[in-house]
C-alpha cells in the first residue's frame, strides 16, 4: 500500500506538470498568434497607405492588395482570404451599391435640368448682404444633401464668385459657409457614399436614424465651421474674386443677386421651380426620417400589423426612398426643365460613369473588413477597445483622422475606420451605431491638404496661395470634423 501511493504521488504530479506546460504552450501560442494578427494588420494598413499615397495606385486595387496580405500574413490562408474578401464585397454593394447609383442619377438630373441653379439663385436673390454667408451655408447643405462634394464644388463655384462680387462682400465670406455646408453633407448625412458605407459594415445600422442625428449634428457644425469661422477667415485671408475667374463668371446663369441687368448668358429658356426643385431635394430625406421617428415613437411594434407603419416601413426604406424621389425628379424637374423624355434619361444615365471608381473603393473596403473579422483580427481589435477607456466613438474618430491625413481620400478613411472597428460594435443598439457612423465620418473630412484632390480644386478655384489655403479651407475641415465630433460625443450621453 505505501509503495503504491508512494509510486502513485509522481504521477499525479506528473500529469499535473504536464497541464500547466500545456496551458503555458497554449496560452504563449494564443500569444504569438494574437501578435502576429496585430503585426500584420499594421502591415496591411502602412502598406496600403503607401501604395495610395506613394505609388498614387487606385484605392480599389490598393485596399484588395492590403485585404490579401493581412489575410495571408496572419496565416488565414490565400484561397479563404480571396473567399472573404469576395463575400463581403458583394454584401457591401448589395447594401450600398445601388443607393450611389440612384443619389448619383438624382444629383445629376438635378444639376442638368436647372433645379440646382433655381434653388442657389432664389435662396440668394432674397438675402440681404448682411445675410448672404448665413444663406450661402443653406445653399451648400442643400446642393450637397443629393451630390457628391466635388461635383456641388463645381456647380456652386461661380455662383460663389458671382455672389462675393456682386455684394462687396470678402470672398472667404462667401466660400466658407457654401464650402462648410457642401462638406458636412459629404461626410454626416446618408445618402453619401461614406456613411452608408460605414453603416454596412455594422449590426443594427439604421439609415433613417443615422439620417436624423446627422442632420441634427449637420446643422450647428455648419454654423459654426461656415457663419462663424468666415469672419475670422475673411481677416485672415482678405481676399478678393481673382481676375482669372471672370470668364467663368460672366458665363454663370444669372446672378440672382444686385442688379436686375446682370448677365444670362447661357440661361435656359425653362427651368423647374423653387418650389419643385427643393421638393425634389427634400423628398427622400422626408420619407427615411417619416420611417425613423415612427419607429422611435412605437418601440417593438411589428410594422406589419399596422397600415401606417408598414406603408412607412416601404416607403421608408432607403432604396425605395431614393428611387421615389428619382422618378419624381425625373417627371417634376424634366417638365420644369423642358427636357424631352429621351433627355431626362440621357441625364440620368450620365450620372452614373463618375460613381463606378467610388462604388468598387466602397466595395473594396466592405472586402477589407470581411478579411479583419474572418481572420480574427476582429476580435483582438473588439478586446482591445473593449478593455481600454477611450470611448469607441472617440477612437473611430481617431483612426478615421489618421487613415484620412495619411491617404487624403475621406472615403478610403471610413470604409477602412468601418472595417476595422465592426467587431468592436456588435451588440451596440442602432441609436449608438448611428454616432459611430458620425464619428467616423467627422474624422474622414480632418485636415484636408495637399495630397487631396479636393484641396486643389479649392485653392485654383479661390486664386489663394498654399498658405492662404491651409488657413481657409484645411482649417475649415478641421473646424468641421472636431465640432461634429463634441456633438456626436454630447448626443452619446442622452442615447
Amino acid at each position: 500500500m505505501f509503495t503504491s501511493a508512494f509510486t502513485s504521488q509522481p504521477t499525479a504530479l506528473s500529469a499535473s506538470c504536464a497541464g500547466a506546460i500545456e496551458a503555458a504552450s497554449t496560452a504563449a501560442k494564443a500569444q504569438l498568434d494574437q501578435g502576429r494578427l496585430i503585426a500584420f494588420a499594421l502591415i496591411g494598413i502602412a502598406i496600403l497607405v503607401v501604395l495610395i499615397t506613394w505609388a498614387k495606385i487606385h484605392p480599389f486595387v490598393a485596399l484588395l492588395i492590403s485585404a490579401l496580405i493581412i489575410g495571408i500574413g496572419a496565416g488565414y490562408g490565400a484561397t479563404a482570404t480571396v473567399e472573404s474578401f469576395a463575400k463581403t464585397f458583394g454584401t457591401t454593394m448589395q447594401s450600398v451599391g445601388i443607393l450611389v447609383g440612384l443619389g448619383a442619377m438624382f444629383g445629376k438630373l438635378l444639376a442638368d435640368s436647372g433645379g440646382a441653379d433655381r434653388i442657389v439663385e432664389t435662396l440668394v436673390a432674397h438675402s440681404s448682404k448682411r445675410s448672404l454667408p448665413w444663406t450661402m451655408a443653406l445653399v451648400g447643405a442643400l446642393i450637397g444633401l443629393p451630390m457628391f462634394f466635388e461635383v456641388g464644388l463645381v456647380l456652386l463655384i461661380p455662383v460663389i464668385l458671382l455672389v462675393a462680387k456682386r455684394s462687396g462682400l470678402p470672398l472667404m465670406r462667401v466660400a466658407i459657409p457654401t464650402l462648410a455646408g457642401l462638406s458636412a453633407m459629404h461626410g454626416l448625412v446618408p445618402p453619401h457614399p461614406g456613411p452608408l458605407a460605414a453603416l454596412a459594415n455594422f449590426e443594427n445600422g439604421n439609415l433613417g436614424l443615422t439620417l436624423m442625428f446627422g442632420v441634427l449634428i449637420a446643422i450647428p457644425t455648419v454654423i459654426v465651421a461656415g457663419p462663424l469661422f468666415s469672419i475670422l477667415a475673411a481677416k485672415w485671408v482678405p481676399v478678393s474674386v481673382p481676375e482669372s475667374m471672370n470668364a467663368l463668371i460672366g458665363g454663370a446663369r444669372g446672378d440672382g443677386f444686385g442688379d436686375s441687368d446682370a448677365p444670362t448668358t447661357g440661361e435656359p429658356a425653362a427651368r423647374p421651380s423653387f418650389t419643385a426643385s427643393v421638393a425634389c431635394v427634400l423628398l427622400p430625406v422626408v420619407l427615411m426620417l417619416a420611417n425613423a421617428i415612427y419607429e422611435i415613437a412605437n418601440p417593438g411594434e411589428d410594422a406589419s400589423q399596422s397600415w401606417l407603419g408598414a406603408f412607412l416601413g416601404f416607403v421608408g426604406a432607403p432604396t425605395v426612398a431614393l428611387a421615389i424621389a428619382l422618378v419624381t425628379a425625373m417627371l417634376v424637374l424634366g417638365k420644369g426643365g423642358q427636357m424631352s423624355w429621351s433627355k431626362v434619361n440621357q441625364s440620368s444615365a450620365a450620372g452614373l460613369p463618375a460613381i463606378a471608381g467610388i462604388i468598387l473603393i466602397v466595395g473594396a473596403g466592405g472586402g477589407l473588413k470581411g478579411v479583419l473579422v474572418d481572420t480574427g483580427i476582429g476580435d483582438v481589435i473588439a478586446n482591445f477597445v473593449e478593455g481600454s477607456a477611450i470611448p469607441i466613438t472617440l477612437l473611430a474618430w481617431l483612426v478615421a483622422v489618421i487613415v484620412r491625413v495619411a491617404t487624403g481620400s475621406a472615403t478610403v478613411s471610413i470604409v477602412t475606420t468601418a472595417g476595422i472597428l465592426a467587431p468592436a460594435a456588435v451588440g451596440l443598439s442602432a441609436s449608438a451605431v448611428a454616432l459611430l457612423v458620425l464619428a467616423i465620418g467627422a474624422g474622414s473630412v480632418f485636415l484636408s491638404h495637399v495630397n487631396d484632390a479636393g484641396f486643389w480644386l479649392v485653392k485654383e478655384y479661390m486664386g489663394v496661395t498654399v498658405g492662404q489655403n491651409f488657413k481657409t479651407w484645411s482649417l475649415l475641415e478641421c473646424i468641421l470634423s472636431v465640432v461634429a465630433l463634441v456633438f456626436v460625443l454630447i448626443a452619446g450621453l442622452f442615447v
